[in-house]
């Protein structure tokens, strides 16, 4: 939920997988899949925008439409068969699509791993930052309360998250089918996500089993339930002074302990809400190295 101003951030069938085409965008960054080939289940209406992620300088892309699997693979014979689906925040209204999407991937592919970040789709926003969408300013006038009030209680579902989450579900399907197309595990396919993709990843986490991840990393986001017994392993990570999320990380790591399931929990002391791999000075500036142990403690990495 990187706020845009502060604003924003918290941002099938066989045969379809099958004849899944794919492009090379002209950055050359890496190849490009769609996840509906003959067109997303809905459409905004409006032609997609990128621009420059007000936070951090880099990519941001609103009114996503089409959603797709951006792939990142490590060198000719460094690949360990992991693979990780990166989904970038934006409160499902925005993407910040370089700073915790294609960085992100391109680190993790430095250790072996093969790394997809996730374009999935959003609302529909105006052609400017602000106004922010009337649903979504209500949105952070609720948390802000839900912070002024006391205890957190689990956060409703955002507009756009049921077609994130979709969306979401649809690219586990995808990466399994085509494992051994791009040499990778089936049964080792996580998800990272930051802010409103960790939402994302929390609600596949404890949702249905055959697109279920075998891991997840969630970066300042916040519950979802109920976490049963078999959710996926979890590496939960945020800051003490989030001024979104303060108390979701031990919220977290508390319903996936008390539901019996794997989990770690790192509170960093500063880092906000919104830290990415550009260094603060703060201990937060340690979440992507924390991360690695994690996944080299489960054997996904070496």
């Amino acid at each position: 939920m990187r706020h845009l101003t502060r604003i924003a951030g918290l941002g099938l069938t066989v045969v379809c997988l099958s004849m899944t085409v794919t492009a090379q965008p002209s950055d050359g960054a890496g190849t490009i899949i769609p996840l509906y080939p003959d067109g997303a289940p809905t459409s905004l209406g409006v032609p997609e925008i990128r621009g420059v992620d007000p936070m951090n300088g880099g990519l941001l892309i609103r009114n996503v439409s089409e959603p797709t699997l951006e792939l990142f693979r490590p060198a000719a014979g460094h690949a360990n068969g992991t693979t990780v689906i990166v989904v970038p925040g934006g409160g499902f209204v925005g993407l910040s699509y370089e700073a915790v999407g294609t960085a992100v991937a391109r680190r993790l592919v430095e250790h072996g791993v093969t790394a997809f970040v996730l374009k999935h789709r959003t609302i529909r926003s105006g052609p400017d930052l602000m106004p922010m969408p009337e649903v979504h300013a209500d949105e952070m006038a609720a948390l802000v309360e839900r912070i002024q009030t006391g205890l957190p209680v689990e956060i409703p579902p955002f507009a756009g998250e049921a077609h994130a989450v979709e969306d979401g579900a649809r690219a586990m399907r995808i990466v399994r089918e085509r494992a051994e197309e791009w040499g990778v595990d089936p049964e080792r396919v996580g998800i990272v996500g930051f802010s409103s993709g960790a939402f994302l990843a929390a609600d596949l986490a404890i949702g249905d089993t055959p697109t279920r991840p075998d891991f997840v990393a969630l970066l300042y986001g916040g519950l979802r339930t109920p976490v049963p017994a078999d959710a996926s392993p979890a590496f939960i990570a945020g800051a003490a002074d989030d001024e979104m999320l303060p108390h979701d990380p031990v919220q977290l790591y508390t319903a996936w302990r008390k539901a019996g399931a794997d989990a770690e929990l790192h509170v960093y002391e500063h880092g906000g809400h919104g830290f990415d791999l550009a260094p603060r000075g703060t201990t937060s500036d340690q979440w992507f190295d924390g991360l690695v142990l994690w996944m080299r403690s489960r054997d996904l990495v070496e």
